[in-house]
């Protein structure tokens, strides 16, 4: 790959990444191409030597956002599979995630936006969430399939709606009890 090629490939690393934690922040309507060029220090005009229109930005964004955790585990020198629904439960479920909205879960970030999006983000969306119910079936305690789904959906749902009302509470308390609720919660799934 030619010196070109390569620092064409990392630009566009680069807006995609910024992509991904200011579309958590802000949201899939709030977040304009000039501001995601500016900070990544390029011109509006080199937008389109990356992608062919904003919505082909924010499906990578939103790919992007889907594989942060397990590239965030995998830099750590674990595999997603290693990682316990306790431990899971709790890293999820953490005051760090809770205010981390830029580096955090999109589904808890953007539920309503991915809802009211286009079908490619909806069929991104789809496609992570099968593949999370898997790896949270996985975690649950039961060797019974149709048993391990149903813990598995119940308690991703718990902890994305928790997350999500934590983080819409201006009451410390209140966030923080909600948070510690859902994880003893699904703490449960793993010891019955």
């Amino acid at each position: 790959m030619g010196h070109s090629q390569q620092d064409k490939r990392k630009t566009h690393e680069r807006i995609v990444e910024i992509a991904s934690k200011r579309l958590r922040e802000k949201g899939l309507e709030g977040v304009g191409v000039a501001d995601l060029m500016k900070e990544a220090g390029l011109t509006v005009g080199g937008f389109y030597k990356h992608f062919a229109s904003r919505d082909e930005l924010v499906a990578e964004a939103m790919q992007s956002a889907f594989g942060s955790w397990t590239e965030k585990v995998r830099s750590e020198g674990r595999a997603p599979t290693d990682i316990t629904l306790e431990e899971y439960a709790a890293s999820y479920l953490s005051r760090e995630h809770r205010d981390d909205t830029a580096g955090g879960c999109p589904f808890a970030a953007l539920t309503a936006d991915i809802a009211r999006g286009g079908e490619r983000c909806r069929s991104l969306a789809t496609d992570q969430m099968q593949t999370n119910l898997r790896n949270m079936q996985a975690r649950t305690n039961t060797t019974d399939e149709a048993e391990g789904r149903r813990k598995a959906i119940i308690a991703s749902c718990l902890m994305t709606g928790a997350l999500g009302l934590a983080r819409i509470s201006n009451d410390e308390t209140l966030a923080s009890e909600i948070l510690d609720t859902v994880k003893a919660f699904v703490d449960e799934f793993s010891t019955k």
